[in-house]
């Protein structure tokens, strides 16, 4: 006789309870309640540090079915399918989840790599209805408990130091070409990484706190990294983007670090309601009126009227006007909110890239 399902039960901080069976690890966890519209790449997403300290909610009704890719090392030394070397999501919820797969590259399912890593995933709740909560009320914190009846001990993640979690220890270089940049990883997706060694560039990758302009080591350029949480409490990563500025090299941020890039600069960061989690996001250029398809993962935001007169509003979100991308109107300083290297999305913005290598 086949076991029955275990159920899991979802606590939203306003007193929501939600049960649906468990999938991955059955284990209890809390975090912030957050939702992602994307249909695919969930390998992707699940390993993007941006997502540490969060409970994801997926709005597409069927996940699993493709199941998850082999480890695979690629000619840099990178993982080939995930975007660190490991699931960063604190758990997750889908409508149905498809413990069956097929894809001629998964060598195992969703639930069992869940497992691995002691995360668990519920499934069998309404998702459309859970995001129309969330989209009304906001992001809120969240528990999930083996028992409805256990008392929650909610968790909020933004008062954590989440960058320091997941940032890289030690200072390691990739060299790949003449021309060098000091990469500052606040939690950095490894797709950002093969952008830039592909493109001929050597790099050196140093914690989220490490004062790189003490290395001996000539930098062309700088770049700052998208990451998890609230950025205004990384004091030591804004100053080191303060320092940058002095040195007046081209500098690039993404995610994170157009938020940090904003703070650094004197503007103010804000926590949005509900975020932008998906890979459909349309972001406006203010100077050419080209409008990009954009995939985004982020709940902050720079504040566009804090920006000082010598700073502008680069990229606009089509949606809701937030701002999707500033830069410096003299100096060779600037940074999007959106992951131009995608994974998973669209590729139409990784032309940044291109743009600021051309300038190192």
């Amino acid at each position: 006789m086949q076991t029955p399902p275990k159920s899991l039960t979802l606590t939203l901080e306003d007193g929501t309870r939600l049960t649906g069976q468990s999938f991955g690890a059955y284990t209890e966890t809390a975090g912030e309640v957050v939702f992602n519209t994307g249909m695919v790449g969930y390998p992707e997403s699940f390993s993007d540090p941006s997502y540490k300290g969060q409970i994801l909610v997926l709005t597409y009704p069927l996940i699993g079915n493709y199941g998850i890719p082999k480890q695979a090392i690629d000619d840099h030394q990178l993982e080939c399918f995930f975007e660190s070397e490991a699931p960063k999501i604190t758990a997750v919820i889908v409508s149905e989840y498809s413990e069956n797969y097929n894809h001629w590259e998964a060598v195992e399912s969703l639930g069992e790599w869940l497992k691995k890593y002691n995360i668990p995933g519920l499934t069998g709740l309404d998702t459309r209805a859970l995001t129309q909560k969330i989209r009304t009320k906001g992001a809120m914190l969240g528990t999930i408990t083996k028992s409805a009846h256990t008392k929650n001990s909610f968790y909020d993640p933004n008062l954590a130091n989440l960058v320091a979690q997941v940032s890289i220890k030690e200072p390691t270089t990739y060299s790949a070409g003449k021309k060098h940049v000091a990469i500052i990883d606040c939690g950095m997706k490894l797709n950002i990484l093969r952008n830039f060694l592909k493109r001929n560039i050597s790099v050196t990758r140093v914690p989220w706190n490490f004062n790189f302009w003490e290395l001996k080591t000539k930098f062309d350029g700088v770049f700052f990294s998208n990451g998890p949480g609230d950025p205004a409490m990384l004091k030591e990563t804004i100053s080191l983007m303060q320092e940058s500025f002095q040195h007046k090299l081209p500098i690039f941020g993404i995610c994170l670090g157009n938020q940090i890039m904003g703070l650094a600069a004197g503007a103010k960061t804000f926590k949005m309601k509900f975020g932008h989690r998906s890979q459909n996001q349309p972001c406006i250029d203010t100077e050419t009126g080209r409008c990009y398809i954009t995939s985004q993962n982020h709940g902050f935001a720079v504040n566009a009227k804090s920006l000082p007169k010598d700073w502008k509003v680069w990229m606009e979100n089509a949606n809701d006007k937030t701002v999707e991308g500033i830069k410096h109107k003299t100096l060779p300083f600037f940074a999007v909110q959106f992951h131009p290297e995608a994974t998973a999305g669209p590729t139409d913005p990784e032309y940044l890239f291109e743009k600021f290598v051309k300038i190192l």
